[in-house]
């Protein structure tokens, strides 16, 4: 992927998370398309349960989860007692949760954010929200990262 294109997709994660749909949403969306889903609808309801740190819990960042959700694209197996395709994809895997937690502090939601698990209830996206949260610039790393594997 040249320079150009982990930009857009990096805009397009960015753009997506400013429309109002959750970080995993943005970086699996952003890049699905390379793996043959090209329906967005798809694209966004697979990664919907993993925003807010996995269901708002605040546990691994919604971000990080878009790019393991595209790792499994890349380089998951579908062969049952694949144990090498297992260890590779671990070790892909592995390899980005370290490079997330290099650019951005750490992996977990609530440290990102700076917020506590409160209830399963998203709160309305306003521009106090987007000031508060560092979202759309982890959601843009967060596609860089994976692009640059």
């Amino acid at each position: 992927m040249t320079e150009q294109e982990i930009q857009q997709r990096q805009q397009r994660a960015r753009d997506l998370f400013m429309q109002g749909f959750n970080c995993s949403q943005a970086v699996f969306a952003s890049c699905a398309d390379l793996y043959g889903i090209n329906d967005l609808e798809t694209a966004l309801r697979v990664s919907a349960s993993f925003g807010g740190g996995i269901g708002r819990m605040r546990l691994t960042c919604g971000a990080a989860c878009g790019m393991f959700l595209l790792e499994g694209l890349r380089s998951g197996s579908a062969t049952p007692h694949d144990a090498e395709g297992k260890k590779n994809n671990y070790a892909a895997v592995q390899s980005l949760a370290k490079a997330f937690i290099d650019a951005n502090g750490a992996l977990d939601c609530a440290t990102l954010s700076g917020m506590n698990p409160n209830g399963p209830t998203p709160e309305a996206r306003t521009e106090a929200y987007y000031k508060k949260r560092p979202c759309a610039d982890i959601v843009a790393e967060a596609v860089r990262i994976w692009a640059i594997r």
